[in-house]
């Protein structure tokens, strides 16, 4: 079996209000990106790697990996508009027949032992893909607003009702790079909606808390305390 891993990072960092994109960071000694990309080379699976990347961060990439000797095979791929473009990009150059993982280049703590599970989880026959989600611990509302868009209070919901969904979500590639020949639509919000949208079906497993996304400022500091040793 062939295992790929999509690394997307297209992300420019508003929130962090940095004068680098959030991927190149540094998280602990080392740019949030490579710390993810280390999460799957470490693996006891042989595992090629994608990295998609904005064609305006293409170079200050490369830069760090040529000034720090690194050596870690991979591949580039240009993203695209929207997160749907750049992994419909980067699937034309994963094989049929191979176990695709899409990943967040921003979440750089995710346990090896999921990743793992989701990488050898048993696809074939309806389940075409397998995703991580945790359940909801705090109590949710929910925002309503009136037909010009303006705030009009909120309500509470049942918090069972939902689930945060993450990444790597994990796929069968001939079924995944079907689905991503569709037209893009914004409802397509990360690739298990992509998968649906063609009709595909998928199991969740428990995901993991550690799995952090890395999107603001705290953000950072929480992950640079949850992450071992190196």
């Amino acid at each position: 079996m062939k295992y790929y891993a999509v690394i997307t990072a297209g992300g420019v960092g508003k929130r962090m209000k940095a004068k680098v994109p959030k991927q190149f960071l540094d998280l602990n000694g080392k740019p949030i990106l490579l710390r993810t990309i280390e999460l799957f080379t470490s693996l006891d699976l042989p595992v090629e790697i994608i990295l998609v990347l904005p064609p305006s961060h293409i170079d200050i990439w490369k830069d760090y990996y040529n000034k720090h000797n690194l050596y870690i095979p991979h591949t580039i791929v240009p993203g695209g508009i929207t997160r749907f473009h750049s992994v419909r990009s980067a699937l034309e150059v994963v094989p049929d027949g191979a176990v695709v993982a899409v990943h967040d280049g921003v979440r750089p703590i995710v346990p090896k032992e999921l990743i793992t599970e989701l990488f050898t989880y048993p696809l074939g026959g309806r389940c075409a893909g397998v995703i991580p989600a945790v359940s909801v611990v705090e109590s949710m509302r929910k925002r309503e607003f009136s037909q010009d868009g303006s705030p009009a209070g909120t309500h509470p919901v049942i918090r069972e009702n939902y689930m945060l969904v993450q990444t790597p979500q994990v796929f069968d590639s001939t079924r995944l790079k079907l689905a991503y020949k569709k037209p893009y639509s914004p409802t397509f919000t990360d690739d298990a909606t992509v998968m649906e949208s063609s009709g595909y079906e998928f199991d969740i497993v428990e995901g993991s808390k550690f799995n952090l996304k890395i999107t603001t400022k705290d953000d950072l500091k929480f992950a640079s305390m949850l992450l071992p040793e190196d």
